[in-house]
């Protein structure tokens, strides 16, 4: 019996080691930190009435001048857009849309006649303007090589840009499906018959130019295959001067965007008639897209939108209704504060 209970003994006391230690190790208890422990030191501000209604009066003072400021220079901005896309049609293709805008027989150029309804001072911008054109679709914003871009050395590193990666078992440079469906349309401009230059100069971003698009890397096999996307490229000019390419490929968040196409660097006159030769090529038919030419002056605060003054305003206007209503709630019915001494 004794020995029975001096091993009962011995056996109890060599298990309570291991299971304390095995209660340890599967403990879910974290390290001790202030951290963990939430001892940091912290500020928490207390939000008296006067905090609250001076905070929405600073908040209304800056942001309402802003806004004010804002749609002022946006009145001074000059636009002049034209939708040319249906009116540029042929009557007997109205139907055939598609068939016309594909044809290599058919006539594409179109003139349009514009009125200025205000002086236009230079630069006067022009955009091409897009609408249901989705370029931020997965599969076509990953088809582009952005080594191919920048260095000549990666010629061949065309495996992003399926289908549009080689052409004869030779890479086509620039490859895939953005640098493809370069815009095309072209635009001549002349005011009382004297024609009007179109400077192309500094219409890209210079970090694009230098950091993006190789000054030893030209155009290869591109618009070689047989259907063709959009725009060619001059073979000689390395892709670090192209700035329309350099434009396009910089791709658009919304289904609706704008594009630098250039720039008039003279002024124009009020009520001025501009005439406007376009050629018509680019395909924007076969998904129902639309397509405008838009001619604009800019302000300090860039072109011509509506939206930042009307939100700067709404925001100012918001925070002094507010503060406003809590000076007359806390006039009429103020909180009054019990102080308790022991």
């Amino acid at each position: 019996m004794m020995n029975t209970n001096g091993a009962s003994t011995s056996a109890g006391a060599s298990a309570s080691p291991s299971s304390s230690s095995a209660t340890k190790k599967n403990s879910k208890k974290p390290k001790y930190s202030r951290f963990s422990q939430q001892e940091l030191p912290a500020c928490k501000p207390i939000l008296t009435p006067g905090w609250v209604i001076s905070t929405f009066i600073a908040v209304g003072i800056v942001f309402t001048p802003i806004g004010l400021a804002s749609l002022f220079a946006n009145e001074h901005v000059v636009e002049i857009m034209d939708r040319y896309d249906e009116d540029c049609i042929p009557g007997n293709y109205t139907t055939q849309r598609v068939s016309y805008i594909q044809s290599n027989e058919t006539n594409k150029t179109c003139i349009r006649k514009l009125i200025v309804p205000k002086e236009m001072k230079s630069p006067v911008f022009i955009y091409y303007q897009l609408d249901d054109f989705y370029q931020n679709h997965r599969r076509y914003v990953k088809s582009r090589s952005d080594k191919q871009l920048r260095s000549k050395a990666s010629e061949g590193d065309t495996d992003s840009c399926k289908p549009e990666d080689s052409a004869s078992s030779s890479p086509i440079v620039p490859c895939g499906l953005i640098a493809w469906s370069l815009f095309n349309d072209t635009y001549r401009f002349s005011v009382k018959n004297k024609a009007l230059r179109v400077s192309k100069k500094d219409i890209a971003w210079k970090s694009d130019q230098e950091h993006k698009f190789g000054s030893d890397v030209y155009p290869k096999n591109f618009q070689s295959g047989g259907l063709i996307g959009g725009a060619n490229l001059n073979a000689s000019i390395p892709l670090s001067e192209q700035e329309d390419l350099i434009v396009w490929m910089r791709t658009a968040a919304l289904p609706s965007f704008r594009k630098l196409y250039g720039k008039i660097e003279v002024d124009l006159e009020a009520d001025d008639e501009l005439t406007v030769v376009i050629e018509n090529n680019y395909n924007t038919y076969s998904f129902s897209g639309k397509k405008r030419l838009v001619l604009s002056t800019t302000s300090w605060i860039g072109g011509k939108n509506d939206f930042l003054g009307i939100a700067y305003l709404a925001v100012g206007g918001i925070c002094l209704f507010f503060a406003i209503s809590f000076i007359l709630l806390y006039v009429v019915k103020p909180r009054w504060v019990n102080w308790v001494t022991s």
